[in-house]
């Protein structure tokens, strides 16, 4: 299961019931700090159960040589199967991980058993909250390198969708980091083949698909083919750049690459989405999704196809968090968007079922506020504007244009572009009283949760919206 931020509800610090971490003392203790290529940073820190995270940066950032400059670019993580949470400057992460079960009861679904197993570790990552325009300034290599490391992991995971000209651009990129630039065919295909082609290519590319009889006729010659293709992109590389001996360019040019897929950099939480109704019984049921949230937007991903279902830039939509009215009931992100039905302009809306629904409301709502700061900064005027008043910082070409109207989302064959006509969202056209599947005028947004000025009246939510 993914997570995200941990800093926008109240500290779960203070909710928890857990022992004291007293016995933790003032003697020095064995702290590993781990990257997400699996090496770790070795500390003895005094006071290990009072010391902070803006702590323990300075004694990573000198044993990672990471200059000044670059400081902001990363931040400590806690990480386990069940959950990812960013932790901010103040926190303690020995008392947090003293509360871990109590934070996977409150955020995750797994099982009690699960959850006494699960253990997180330390991790130092890409902070949510780094822009990606200052990664291409960075001139060290050794943090470009933690960059992308991290990037290739979630490319190669499927974390981060991509289309075939991309992940076959990344690929051949990481042979070059990896294996080399000006190998010749046959040693660039014996290096492949000794990593293996799935330490280059996202896995559910590499592994294929189709069921068994599919995978025994045709599984050595997509390999085949994959590995041909691999080596035409990694020789076109090769022969046409200059800079052979200059790894940190490769570095930016990967890192560069992945910058055009929207997600890059989000933070990410697991959740479900209502299938459509399908057949004469009308069963839907639920879809895995993982949603994405950035300083940019919000992004609903398929986990089982690794396609985008849903891409909002903040100026696109607004939002809200309903928290279960009885026990057995779903948190729910909502989230509404500008659509059509029969050439009809309609809001709709989208439920997000999650137990870290909280957290993902709490981040968009902070980089919203992050926006309009950064937005009156650059304009000269007052950034402390009230949610429901800020201006668009991120609506860009097919953003909504301030004062105007939130643009069509458009299908389109990319991975990385939306779906809306495979999403059971609600559809309506009335005034925020009551959700009704279409009605003759446009409608009232429901949320007073919105990023831009809208060019419609707010109203709050109706206790009808639950019921739909």
């Amino acid at each position: 299961m993914e997570g995200g931020d941990c800093g926008f509800p109240p500290d779960p610090s203070e909710h928890s019931q857990r022992g004291s971490v007293s016995s933790s003392g003032l003697r020095a203790q064995d702290v590993l700090v781990y990257m997400v290529g699996d090496s770790a940073v070795h500390l003895c820190v005094e006071g290990v159960g009072c010391v902070t995270v803006q702590e323990l940066g300075r004694s990573v950032r000198e044993a990672l040589h990471i200059p000044d400059s670059a400081q902001d670019a990363f931040a400590f993580w806690l990480s386990s199967p069940l959950l990812e949470l960013q932790l901010k400057p103040k926190h303690q992460p020995y008392k947090l991980c003293r509360q871990w079960q109590d934070l996977l009861y409150r955020f995750t679904e797994a099982s009690e058993e699960d959850i006494s197993q699960d253990e997180p570790c330390l991790m130092y990552k890409r902070n949510v909250f780094y822009p990606k325009a200052k990664e291409l300034q960075i001139e060290d290599e050794g943090v470009l390198r933690l960059l992308y490391d991290e990037a290739k992991i979630n490319i190669l995971g499927g974390r981060y969708p991509c289309d075939p000209e991309h992940w076959l651009s990344l690929g051949a990129l990481s042979c070059v980091l990896e294996l080399g630039a000006g190998l010749d065919t046959q040693q660039a295909t014996a290096a492949i083949r000794e990593k293996k082609i799935s330490s280059f290519l996202p896995a559910h590319v590499a592994g294929g698909g189709g069921g068994l009889l599919s995978a025994l006729r045709g599984k050595s010659g997509r390999q085949a083919g994959l590995e041909q293709n691999l080596l035409e992109e990694y020789r076109s590389i090769s022969a046409t750049d200059s800079n052979a001996q200059d790894p940190a360019h490769y570095l930016r040019q990967y890192l560069s690459t992945c910058h055009s897929l929207p997600y890059y950099g989000c933070a990410f939480f697991s959740g479900e989405i209502d299938k459509p109704a399908q057949g004469i019984l009308q069963r839907g049921g639920r879809k895995t999704v993982s949603v994405g949230i950035s300083l940019e937007g919000v992004y609903v991903i398929d986990a089982k196809e690794k396609h985008v279902l849903l891409g909002l830039r903040f100026s696109e939509l607004s939002w809200d968090h309903s928290y279960p009215e009885e026990e057995g009931d779903s948190h729910i992100l909502w989230l509404e968007f500008d659509g059509e039905e029969a050439g009809t302009p309609v809001n709709k809306l989208l439920k997000i079922y999650s137990k870290q629904a909280e957290l993902m409301s709490g981040l968009i709502e902070f980089c919203v506020e992050l926006g309009a700061v950064a937005d009156g900064a650059a304009t000269g005027t007052d950034g402390d504007l009230t949610l429901s008043q800020q201006p668009s910082g991120h609506g860009g070409a097919s953003g909504k244009a301030r004062g105007g109207r939130r643009g069509k989302l458009r299908r389109q064959s990319s991975v990385v572009c939306s779906r809306v006509h495979s999403l059971n969202t609600i559809s309506y056209v009335d005034d925020g009283k009551e959700i009704k599947r279409l009605k003759p005028k446009r409608a009232a947004s429901f949320f007073t949760r919105q990023a831009t000025v809208p060019n419609y009246s707010a109203v709050q939510v109706g206790e009808s919206l639950e019921q739909g």
